[in-house]
């Protein structure tokens, strides 16, 4: 019984760091398409120039 514990507590670490990885994988496909969408609208101005896409 006394064993269960430390085997207890390694198997929630795993889940944790796995889970925290996993997470960061996603952020980081987030992060490019946001880059990628941002890239296009600098990228395709109007023709007129000067206009922003955004608003900031």
């Amino acid at each position: 019984m006394k064993t269960q514990g430390p085997l207890a507590a390694r198997l929630l670490l795993v889940l944790i760091l796995v889970g925290a990885g996993f997470a960061l994988r996603i952020l980081w496909w987030v992060a490019i398409a946001v880059l990628e969408l941002w890239l296009i609208g600098f990228v395709a101005r109007p023709a007129g120039g000067g206009g922003r896409w955004y608003r900031w």
